[in-house]
């Protein structure tokens, strides 16, 4: 079977990354006989630089016609004064959610045994983190309507905070069917006690849980939410929420795995999914052979059991990652004393040989 990707490497680290994924991807397509043909696009500021916006046509286009997207990263200083339209995260990242369909994002938050103690939190606490973030991805209040304006004393800014019946019937449909498939608990987090949006949201949670009564269904308060993924985070099976606590909260939980360089994502939603690390470009360790590699060869292989139902093969990378950590190799955001330190080509090196064995 042959399968298009759209690689948009980005910016930053995005540029070194990508490819290490890539030569993952390659190995096992060799061993089980998959074809995967990757098509290059621009996005962010390695975009604007050639085009002058973050997200041109013709990469819209390439991901339409792609089964799969593989994303690097995107932003840096350089493109920090531009418009906010016109900026990397918002221009390209909202505008390829939006224009793609991807109305849900999925975060694992799985703690590698191995890295038990690379966690700021103590063993006792994340040892058997095994969790889900799924995060609404195209309402709230970063696709409300958004206003400033000038006061006789000073200015006044507002964003508006959007949802409807069906956005969150959608979202917390698929976090209940993904727990299905898991420990069958679902979390859904709001603010019920002081937004409207949110007691929406939960009314509809309500509803939905009512077609599920094979799978658990509570509700938190979002301060309450970030404090328990601290205090008790094995608690936690599918965590649901909307977009901007599902953005904080998502980066919270990404810590209880050791480092945010551990941790991929799926946008999906529309017919293209999208797969990437959770990090960001990193632009002070750029170009230095420096960077975790692992969240994007994890997210390469959540492509393969998402969007090309090739799960033996997604679960023999996520197997051959923990076996390098088990053999004690480390990048520099999850060194460990005693532990052998990398570079981003030589942990990808150590993946491949473990496949290849």
């Amino acid at each position: 079977m042959a399968y298009k990707i759209a690689v948009l490497p980005g910016d930053g680290i995005g540029q070194e990354i990508i490819p290490q994924a890539i030569r993952v991807l390659d190995a096992i397509g060799k061993k089980y006989g998959h074809q995967f043909s990757y098509t290059e696009g621009l996005i962010g500021g390695a975009a604007i630089d050639v085009t002058g916006h973050p997200l041109p046509p013709e990469t819209i286009a390439l991901c339409k016609n792609s089964d799969a997207i593989l994303l690097g990263a995107v932003g840096g200083p350089k493109w920090d004064t531009m418009p906010v339209a016109l900026r990397p995260e918002a221009g390209a990242l909202l505008g390829l959610r939006k224009g793609l369909g991807l109305y849900a994002n999925i975060r694992p938050c799985h703690l590698f045994a191995p890295l038990a103690d690379a966690s700021t939190l103590k063993r006792e606490v994340i040892e058997g983190v095994d969790c889900v973030v799924i995060r609404e991805l195209t309402g709230g209040l970063y696709f409300g309507e958004k206003k400033r304006e000038k006061t006789p004393t000073g200015e006044i800014a507002s964003d508006h905070l959007v949802y409807t019946t069906e956005e969150i019937d959608r979202i917390i449909t698929l976090a209940f069917e993904i727990a299905r498939n898991r420990k069958k608990k679902v979390c859904s987090v709001d603010k019920h006690n002081i937004l409207e949006s949110s007691r929406l949201w939960r009314d509809v949670a309500k509803q939905v849980a009512q077609r599920y009564p094979d799978v658990e269904l509570s509700n938190m308060y979002v301060d309450n939410c970030a404090m328990q993924l601290i205090r008790n985070p094995r608690q936690f099976d599918v965590i649901v929420t909307e977009n901007m606590f599902g953005d904080i909260l998502s980066d919270e939980a990404a810590m209880l795995t050791g480092s945010l360089g551990m941790l991929p994502s799926a946008s999906i939603g529309g017919k293209v999914a999208l797969f990437e690390p959770s990090h960001g470009s990193a632009p002070d360790i750029a170009n230095q052979n420096k960077a975790n590699p692992l969240a994007t060869i994890l997210s390469a292989a959540m492509m393969l059991e998402y969007s090309f139902n090739l799960i033996k093969e997604a679960k023999e990378i996520e197997q051959a990652v923990n076996t390098v950590l088990e053999q004690g190799y480390r990048t520099g955001d999850i060194m460990e004393k005693d532990k052998i330190l990398l570079n981003t080509d030589q942990m990808t090196d150590k993946v491949l040989s473990v496949i290849n064995e």
